[in-house]
């Protein structure tokens, strides 16, 4: 019996050329070592979210008005925590069968964010409520996408719908009224979230001005300053008074 598999004129197969980085220097016997190295911020900021976050370490009762808020954001760095170790292991030798541990971390932040801007703008308990389903969604659209390549129909679209409405839900969120200080935090992390994408972009072209770095390395950098600069709005907002929140 032969089976036919229809391929989706719209499907967004994972192009091999995506795992040839520029860089490829080993150090100590590590291969791309810089693209793997890169990744330690991660795990540095998302333990520092993590312990800021816990409650009687961090102290982070002003910066929530309710206790529930801080789950989406926990969600959020443990995502970025265990991106070093993922993105690392993908580094170390990437393939389609490494990139999926790359990310699953990311889409777990994805999900994380979303649900804190939903929780901070719109409902506390509708945000909360809705984080395990988001986080689901997330892991499922990897999940997907890999079972899509080894099936010979590799398709990236629910994983790109994914990172482009997360993106979306970035941008849109300052404009939304947030029940604390800082809001505008948010666009310095859409802009070195953009600044990542644009590393990513030119990896080769940047590394070829002098090879000291690589557009890839420096892209692992931006981002985990974007995960940075989310500890550092939280660290910093006050609640706002309520008279200067929109009902």
């Amino acid at each position: 019996m032969v089976r036919l598999q229809i391929e989706h004129p719209l499907a967004m197969a994972q192009p091999v050329s995506y795992h040839d980085f520029a860089d490829k220097r080993p150090v100590l016997g590590l291969p791309n070592f810089w693209n793997v190295a890169s990744n330690f911020p991660f795990a540095v900021i998302g333990l520092w979210g993590m312990v800021f976050l816990f409650p009687g370490t961090g102290d982070p009762h002003a910066a929530f008005i309710d206790p529930r808020e801080r789950w989406p954001y926990l969600v959020l760095f443990v995502g970025l925590f265990v991106t070093c170790f993922g993105s690392a292991y993908y580094h170390f030798s990437p393939s389609n069968a490494t990139l999926v541990w790359d990310r699953l971390p990311m889409s777990i932040m994805f999900a994380g964010f979303v649900a804190a801007v939903i929780a901070e703008r719109i409902d506390v308990d509708f945000g909360v409520k809705l984080l395990p389903f988001l986080v689901l969604f997330s892991i499922g659209t990897v999940v997907q996408w890999y079972y899509s390549e080894l099936h010979g129909h590799g398709d990236l679209r629910w994983y790109a719908a994914l990172q482009i409405y997360s993106v979306l839900v970035l941008v849109i969120a300052p404009f939304i009224q947030s029940r604390y200080t800082r809001n505008w935090d948010f666009l310095t992390v859409f802009v070195l979230y953009a600044l990542a994408k644009i590393f990513e972009t030119f990896d080769r072209r940047i590394y070829s001005l002098g090879h000291i770095v690589s557009g890839h390395t420096l892209k692992h950098l931006a981002a985990s300053m974007a995960g940075y600069w989310i500890l550092r709005m939280l660290q910093k907002r006050e609640p706002l008074p309520s008279e200067f929140i929109a009902h």
